[in-house]
């Protein structure tokens, strides 16, 4: 319980530093060190790079506009001859910042509703007698609704839907490879709330016809917003008559990171372009399409429609960013961080040289000291104690070694009388200091010696 007890009161004692100077190089030398590896982090990562003495905003607020323009002519048998716009090829035409081009197709003119014969290619469709083709029931991944009748000709169901359905193949060469050298326009608005601080991505230039002659190049035009799709497809990697044949997701990503204390011109857009439906364990899952459908009315007022199986590539704009400027909170956070970052050192040099080395008993002992105010008063009170009393012992000593009585006789000490108007003589003798011991009262004894006195000595016979 003692042991207990004595450990749940050393937590009550308060610990404070003790500097103590170890003249060891090794140690020395790695502390210094470790501070210049500390300050060139403050200074080259903290302030220089990430810009530390600054203020961040992230919370960026954004609009995109996009304008597509070019035009292309197709030929195919079922059709003839047409021509393609941005109204015809951009889905949807109202330029949002997701935007589909299309690039190949398949197309089924004159469709209208009946009864036809469902494609070999879905297996659901797929029949031997009637009783495979139940009336009423839809065909899973098919084109219309099962008739109950199974048609021997084709090996399928017979369904009510809008025939003839699809059965063209695929091109292997995109329709509109012309599309290439179409063009995109972004238009970029960004907002910093808390810096008040807004921009485009439009270049500011007094020259009207700068947007009608660029086209945007990292080298020569970073800031120009108007991309050409065959530039902007290579600019991932891949080809894009390859990509308009079958499909794809260009993901442009427009980052701005801008420096507030600097000129509001030094704050540009930067552009990246990826593919980002590429997958290299699984070329099925590459690509993009989907269905539309034209619908038109005859003489009649029939209705008819052509069907459109699209290929082309789909558009992810991206934008984010991040502002900074000087303020002095984070200045001070980083200075502090970096000063906590000294004292880890210091802490480290301490366990290699109190823990780690042949000589830590001897640091220990030189930096660890325990003090206790109470019993470093008693003792001092003891000595002075023990000082007092034996320099009270001291003048009876030597006293009585002053004088001695000789053999077989009685020495008798007679002192003048003082007259009454006489002051009164202190006749124990000389004050001796406390700090002048025994020497000092022997010399006091020689001297009283030295007076005058009357001794009578007494026989005794």
């Amino acid at each position: 319980m003692a042991g207990w007890g004595g450990f749940f009161f050393s937590l009550l004692n308060y610990k404070t530093e003790k500097y103590v100077i170890a003249e060891n190089r090794r140690i020395g030398i790695l502390f210094r060190l470790y501070q210049l590896a500390v300050l060139g982090y403050i200074i080259g990562w903290v302030f220089i790079v990430k810009k530390g003495y600054q203020e961040k905003e992230e919370a960026i607020q954004t609009s995109v506009i996009t304008k597509l323009k070019g035009v292309t002519l197709t030929n195919t048998s079922e059709t003839g001859p047409y021509l393609w716009g941005a109204e015809d090829y951009v889905i949807p035409p109202n330029g949002e910042q997701v935007f589909f081009i299309v690039t190949n197709y398949i197309e089924t003119p004159n469709q209208r509703l009946g009864f036809c014969a469902e494609s070999f290619k879905i297996p659901d469709g797929r029949c031997q007698s009637d009783g495979d083709c139940l009336e009423g029931e839809s065909v899973t991944a098919g084109n219309g609704i099962k008739t109950g009748m199974c048609l021997n000709s084709t090996g399928t169901c017979e369904i009510h839907a809008w025939c003839p359905v699809e059965h063209s193949k695929k091109p292997a060469e995109p329709l509109l490879s012309e599309s290439e050298n179409f063009t995109i326009y972004i238009k970029n608005f960004i907002r910093f709330p808390k810096f008040e601080f807004s921009k485009s991505n439009v270049l500011e230039t007094s020259d009207e016809s700068y947007l009608k002659t660029c086209s945007y190049d990292k080298e020569n035009h970073p800031y120009c917003p108007i991309f050409r799709l065959g530039d902007l497809v290579s600019s991932t990697g891949h080809a894009y008559q390859d990509m308009a044949a079958k499909g794809g997701t260009i993901g442009v990503l427009i980052q701005w990171i801008c420096d507030l204390d600097k000129d509001s011109s030094k704050c540009n857009p930067q552009y990246s372009f990826t593919r980002l439906d590429m997958n290299l364990n699984n070329t099925v899952t590459s690509g993009y399409n989907f269905r539309y459908a034209r619908y038109h009315k005859d003489e009649k007022g029939e209705t008819y429609r052509t069907l459109y199986k699209v290929y082309g590539i789909r558009f992810d704009i991206m934008v984010n960013g991040q502002a900074g400027k000087f303020n002095i909170i984070p200045t001070i956070i980083a200075i502090g961080s970096g000063v906590a970052l000294i004292g880890v050192g210091a802490f480290a040099c301490d366990m290699i040289l109190l823990y780690m080395m042949n000589t830590s008993s001897y640091y220990r002992e030189r930096k660890f000291e325990i003090i206790n105010f109470k019993k470093d008063r008693n003792k001092q009170k003891d000595g002075k104690t023990g000082q007092k009393r034996s320099r009270k012992a001291d003048p009876e000593k030597d006293a009585s070694n002053s004088i001695k009585k000789p053999e077989g006789s009685d020495l008798a000490l007679e002192r003048p009388t003082p007259d009454d108007n006489q002051l009164p003589v202190d006749n124990r003798g000389p004050t001796i200091p406390r700090n002048t011991g025994q020497r000092y009262s022997s010399m006091a004894s020689h001297k009283g010696s030295a007076q005058k006195h009357h001794i009578t000595f007494a026989s005794l016979n």
